[in-house]
């Protein structure tokens, strides 16, 4: 069934107006101009960051719906598309964040916009652990596009966190997935977007 809501979720100190975020709108908007578009500026606890995305979606159709998620987006996607059994789409995905972002409690600056600030309290550490899912339900409902380049996640932890999932695995590239244009079309294909 073709999907007539996206949902984008972007990384840690990252926002709406992300290379890939901007990508991906301009695409569904040109493309599939009747899918309902939401890429929200997530609050840097996970725990209000997913109340806020569940508000979001609470009237959209479940078996219509999909969601693309970034870094720490990804590890977000993974729990909307567990809690909702949506398709998902993981772009360098976090695999355990609870973990990689403890060095970062404190003093954060925005990517996009280095005047704004924002505190990542040590709180949020537990918030990310609670939102933490096994194995997921249903593989084929999920593609990932992983860089071995990766300088800030794990590209073997990436993969191994999703075992059975179709993944398009570069050998190169980096956390930004800077050629994103070269997979766009692929990301598209496997939303079914409407």
């Amino acid at each position: 069934m073709a999907a007539t809501h996206l949902l984008y979720l972007h990384g840690f100190r990252s926002s709406p107006r992300s290379f890939k975020a901007r990508k991906m709108e301009a695409a569904v908007r040109e493309r599939h101009p009747g899918v309902t578009w939401l890429c929200p500026q997530l609050p840097p606890s996970p725990k209000a960051a997913m109340e806020m995305v569940r508000d979001a979606i609470a009237g959209w159709p479940r078996e219509r719906m999909a969601v693309v998620g970034s870094s720490l987006g990804g590890f977000y996607a993974t729990w909307v598309a567990e809690e909702t059994g949506c398709r998902a789409v993981l772009l360098n995905p976090a695999v355990d964040p609870a973990r990689d972002l403890a060095r970062h409690i404190g003093e954060q600056t925005s990517w996009h916009d280095p005047s704004q600030h924002f505190y990542f309290a040590p709180g949020f550490v537990d918030e990310l652990r609670a939102l933490e899912r096994g194995p997921v339900r249903h593989p084929e409902r999920y593609f990932a596009v992983i860089a071995k380049g990766d300088e800030v996640l794990d590209w073997r932890e990436m993969t191994g966190r999703y075992p059975g999932i179709r993944v398009k695995l570069l050998e190169g590239g980096d956390h930004a997935l800077s050629d994103f244009d070269r997979h766009i079309e692929e990301v598209l294909a496997f939303l079914r977007l409407a």
